[in-house]
């Protein structure tokens, strides 16, 4: 992976937990009932993604800030999976839908694949 990967995930990181703040319900919808308040947790989880993001940009913390992107993305797979469990054809949300689920999970797998990459070729 070159600087331009990292540069772009760190930013991608930094606009993402940005939206947080933005837009809270979206992501509380997301936060499982079983996992915990999710108005703090959204808070949290914004402000690591913009620290994570932030760290990612000096090459001095890349790989630490990557693979702490990597752990963070990880946590995120409870959400989806839990999805998994709700999602139902004809849902209002395509995102809601089976197809949809799925296809949150592999974009999810596949940034966490993102940033495995970035840390390892930063280290």
């Amino acid at each position: 992976m070159d600087v331009t990967a990292a540069v772009i995930l760190a930013v991608f990181l930094i606009a993402v937990g940005a939206t947080h703040f933005v837009l809270p319900a979206y992501f509380r919808s997301l936060v499982p009932s079983w996992i915990g308040p999710a108005r703090l947790l959204v808070a949290i989880s914004g402000a690591a993604e913009i620290v994570v993001g932030a760290v990612i940009l000096l090459p001095s913390t890349r790989s630490a800030g990557a693979w702490a992107g990597a752990a963070l993305i990880t946590a995120y797979l409870a959400s989806h999976l839990d999805a998994m469990r709700y999602a139902r054809r004809g849902h209002p949300s395509v995102l809601l839908r089976p197809f949809g689920v799925a296809a949150r999970l592999l974009v999810n797998l596949a940034y966490i694949g993102w940033a495995v990459a970035v840390a390892l070729t930063a280290a």
